[in-house]
C-alpha cells in the first residue's frame, strides 16, 4: 500500500510537520450511539493537531467530510440560556452600531435553530440563515426563520449574488473552525458581503486554549483553531480587512472580530484591535516555539483528573456528568473515563437523551435523574457554562452534592 501523502496546511498549503497535540484516536464527538447499536464497531479517527511551521495555523487533518459530520446534527443552540442571551445582546448592539434597519439584510452562516436571527427579526431587520444540518434548519423554519440548508462557500455565495442577495451584516459565530476548505469559505464571505457591509466572526481564541489547557475543544468537527493573527491572514487572502476586535467570555475565552472589504467606509482600526495584536505578539503566538509543551500540560491535567476520580471512587462516592457536549466526548475518551467513573450524563437536549456518548458509551439521560439518584459529585463537562449549570443544579447542595470543574485544572466546588 502506498504511503499516504503528508498533510498540507489549509491556509498556506505548506506541508504540516510539527505536532501541537496528539490525543490519540477518538470517534466523531457528536456521533451519539443508540443503545441497540452499542455492540457495533465504531469508527475512530486520529485526533492529532498540527501547527503550521509557516503561517502558524493550528489544525487537524480532514478525516470525515463536513457532509458526513453536519448533514444531521444533535446540537441546538437554543438549549443554552447563556448563549441565547449572548446572541440577543449581540443583535441589539450590532443593529445599533451599524444602523441596521428594515432595508438591511443579515445573513448568518451556521445559523443553527434560528437562536440569533430571531432577535434580529424582533428588531425589524430582515435576515437569512444558512444551516447545512437539515434537521436543525427545519426547526429554524418552523420558528419563522428563512433558512437555506446548504454548506456555505464561494459557489453558494455566487448563486445568492446572482439572485440579487447581498448582506449588510454577515455573521459567522463558531463556524469557521468547522470548515475544511478555509480559503473557499473566506472567498464566499467576500462575495456575499455588500460593498460597505460588515462581517462579524466569533471563535474560541487559540491563546486561551493554550493558556488554560482547553484540549477538550479539540475534536474532528473543529478543523482549525484560530488566533487573531491567523484569522487576519485568512481574511486577507480575499481582500478582507479586520478593523475591530473584542474579547468575549464565551467558550472559555473567545474573540469577536469585525471585518470589511479593503477600501470600504470602515477605515479606522480600533485601539482594542491593536491591543489584541500586541498581546498575541507578547505571548509569542508569532513564534513556533510557543506551541511546544502543550501536550505535556494536557497529560498532566489527565493524570490529575483521574487521580481525583480514583480517590472519590475509593471513598465510595457516586459521580455523574452534566452535559453531553462535544468537548465532553473528547475529554472522556482521551482520559478513558467510562461508566466505571460516571454512572450517567444528563443533558437538557431531548435529541441527545436516550443515547450513549460515543466511544465511552455512557448513557445520556434527562437532568431530573440527578434529583432521583442524588449523586455525590457532578462533573461539569461543558465547563465554559459552569456558572449557568451550577445555578440550575444548585439544589444538589441540599444533600451535600458538589461540582467538579475539569479545566483548566480539576477543581472541586462546593
Amino acid at each position: 500500500m502506498p504511503e499516504a501523502a503528508p498533510p498540507k496546511c489549509r491556509l498556506c498549503r505548506q506541508i504540516l510537520r510539527t505536532t501541537f497535540c496528539d490525543l490519540g484516536s477518538a470517534p466523531l464527538a457528536n456521533s451519539l450511539v443508540a443503545p441497540q447499536d452499542s455492540q457495533k464497531k465504531e469508527a475512530f479517527f486520529p485526533l492529532r493537531v498540527y501547527v503550521c511551521d509557516h503561517c502558524l495555523l493550528v489544525q487537524l487533518e480532514e478525516f470525515q467530510s463536513p457532509n458526513k459530520i453536519f448533514s444531521s446534527y444533535p446540537y441546538f443552540s437554543s438549549y443554552s440560556a447563556t448563549w441565547v442571551e449572548h446572541a440577543k445582546k449581540f443583535a441589539q448592539n450590532t443593529a445599533r452600531r451599524f444602523g441596521l434597519a428594515a432595508t438591511s439584510l443579515v445573513i448568518e452562516i451556521g445559523s443553527n435553530d434560528g437562536y440569533l436571527l430571531t432577535h434580529f427579526r424582533e428588531l425589524g431587520v430582515p435576515s437569512l440563515g444558512i444551516e447545512p444540518a437539515s434537521n436543525v434548519a427545519d426547526v429554524a423554519r418552523s420558528n419563522g426563520i428563512e433558512t437555506i440548508s446548504e454548506f456555505f462557500g464561494s459557489a453558494l455565495a455566487s448563486k445568492l449574488v446572482q439572485q440579487k442577495t447581498r448582506a449588510d451584516l454577515v455573521v459567522a459565530n463558531n463556524v469557521m473552525a468547522h470548515v475544511p476548505d478555509l480559503l473557499d469559505f473566506v472567498r464566499g464571505l467576500a462575495i456575499i458581503l455588500a460593498p460597505d457591509g460588515v462581517i462579524s466572526i466569533e471563535f474560541p481564541h487559540l491563546l486561551r486554549l493554550i493558556q488554560d489547557v482547553q484540549f477538550d475543544t479539540i475534536y474532528h468537527e473543529h478543523f482549525s483553531y484560530f488566533s487573531l493573527r491567523s484569522t487576519e491572514e485568512a481574511l486577507r487572502t480575499s481582500g478582507l480587512r479586520v478593523f475591530d476586535a473584542e474579547e468575549l467570555g464565551t467558550h472559555g475565552g473567545s474573540l469577536r472580530i469585525y471585518a470589511c472589504h479593503n477600501g470600504s467606509g470602515h477605515s479606522t482600526t480600533s485601539e482594542r484591535l491593536e491591543l489584541l495584536r500586541h498581546e498575541e505578539k507578547r505571548m509569542g503566538l508569532d513564534q513556533l516555539s510557543t506551541y511546544a509543551g502543550f501536550e505535556d500540560r494536557v497529560r498532566r491535567l489527565k493524570r490529575e483528573l483521574l487521580a481525583l476520580l480514583d480517590t472519590l471512587k475509593r471513598e465510595g462516592k457516586t459521580i455523574v456528568g452534566y452535559g453531553a457536549a462535544a468537548k465532553g466526548s473528547t475529554l472522556l475518551n482521551y482520559c478513558g473515563i467510562r461508566t466505571n467513573y460516571l454512572e450517567y450524563i444528563v443533558d437538557r437536549n431531548p435529541h441527545k437523551q436516550g443515547n450513549l456518548l460515543p466511544g465511552v458509551h455512557i448513557p445520556i439521560v434527562p437532568p431530573q435523574k440527578i434529583f432521583e439518584t442524588q449523586p455525590d459529585y457532578l462533573l461539569i463537562l461543558p465547563w465554559n457554562i459552569a456558572s449557568e449549570i451550577t445555578s440550575q443544579m444548585s439544589d444538589i447542595r441540599k444533600w451535600g452534592g458538589r461540582f467538579i470543574i475539569p479545566v483548566p485544572r480539576p477543581t472541586v466546588m462546593p
